[in-house]
């Protein structure tokens, strides 16, 4: 670490987390190094600091709960030989993310068909639309169940 330390500002603008979700954050042990303060009290934090809260950034936005992300940085405080332990929780939120990431692609797959039914539709009828002159009050007919709308919403 430099001689010279990051704000609690500059740590927030440069992580994106607000200076009160780092203040959360240290009270909740998930700093992986006690917060240095300056001869006036003021937390001072390290370009390390700045690493550590980048992969904690990371593990809680692929849904990693913070007692999780506790005990991953409880282990690597520790220091050496608890390296199974911590590639078992990786492995563990690995599999997990991995499950989230296939349920979301089937997501993703049946909100595309969709989108794929409305915009037949829509091109059908803007081409329909066109070439057909609007029906005439007496030739026009009532919408009935099983009309190509209400067939999409059911696909």
């Amino acid at each position: 670490m430099g001689t010279t330390g990051l704000s609690i500002g500059q740590v927030a603008e440069r992580t994106g987390l607000s200076v009160h979700a780092l203040r959360f954050y240290e009270r909740e042990g998930i700093l992986a190094n006690p917060v240095r303060r300056d001869p006036g009290g003021r937390r001072v934090y390290g370009e390390d600091d700045v690493e550590w809260l980048t992969l904690c950034i990371i593990l809680r936005a692929s849904g990693m709960p913070l007692p999780a992300i506790r005990q991953y940085t409880e282990m690597v405080r520790r220091g050496d030989g608890n390296e199974e332990e911590r590639l078992a929780l990786l492995r563990l939120h690995r599999e997990r993310v991995t499950a989230q990431i296939d349920q979301l692609s089937r997501c993703l797959d049946l909100i595309n068909h969709k989108v794929g039914v409305y915009e037949d539709i829509i091109d059908r009828g803007a081409a329909g639309h066109e070439c057909v002159a609007p029906p005439s009050p007496e030739n026009k007919t009532e919408s009935k169940p099983g009309n190509e709308t209400e067939r999409a919403e059911r696909s």
